[in-house]
């Protein structure tokens, strides 16, 4: 019994995306010697934070937190000759996210109550689209239109003929649906003191993205 002859082949969907959302990022960060102390200055912070926001507008449930860890802490110092390390305290860091549909003029004033907040967050601007579902879709059938393509020209050039499909690979990774005009944290009050930075006029990018599956064919 002869051996059945295959096809497999990796088609490439690519997408440019119109962001309509604006997410910022914001990290709180803490250094205090009890743990207790600590996560009540955590708690604190985000609490100014979300009424901060409230004064906006936003729910308090549009903050949302990303991240939430507390890591012991030390420092290193010479002593006798010999290095050594000493205990300094508890360091809290709290990582959320705000969402909202883009406008240029909402964005300026959060801007501006972050910049006076007492909490005092870094904070990460970005761009991404409300319907990530619908983008992934679209992705997926654009990369398995190509691998169909690609496949139709091997097989006419190979004098065969494409029968029933045998699998369809996909590694079902995460897809980053975000455009970042600043990538790094700032902190609020750099905001603040740039010129015009509470008369926002800022134009995203088109997201880019671009994901793969492959196919297996049978040949006839």
């Amino acid at each position: 019994m002869s051996e059945m002859r295959t096809l497999r082949v990796t088609g490439r969907g690519q997408l440019r995306i119109r962001p309509d959302r604006t997410r910022i990022t914001l990290s709180l960060e803490g250094l205090d010697p009890e743990y207790g102390e600590a996560l009540r200055r955590s708690a604190a912070d985000t609490e100014q934070l979300r009424e901060t926001l409230s004064g906006l507008g936003f729910a308090r449930s549009e903050l949302k937190t990303l991240s939430f860890d507390v890591d012991t802490e030390y420092e290193g110092y010479q002593e006798a000759g010999a290095y050594r390390q000493r205990f300094v305290g508890y360091r809290y860091r709290h990582q959320l996210k705000l969402e909202f549909a883009s406008d240029n003029a909402l964005l300026g004033r959060v801007l501006y109550a972050l910049s006076h907040s007492p909490a005092q967050p870094e904070l990460r601007l970005g761009y991404t689209v409300s319907d990530p579902e619908a983008a992934k879709n679209e992705l997926l059938a654009r990369a398995v239109a190509d691998a169909k393509a690609k496949a139709a020209v091997l097989a006419a050039a190979a004098g065969v003929s494409l029968k029933e499909l045998q699998s369809i690979d996909y590694s079902w990774g995460a897809l980053e649906l975000e455009v970042r005009p600043m990538n790094r944290m700032l902190k609020a009050e750099a905001c603040a003191q740039a010129d015009g930075a509470y008369d926002v006029d800022l134009e995203p990018d088109d997201v880019q993205v671009s994901d793969t599956v492959t196919l297996l064919w049978e040949l006839g």
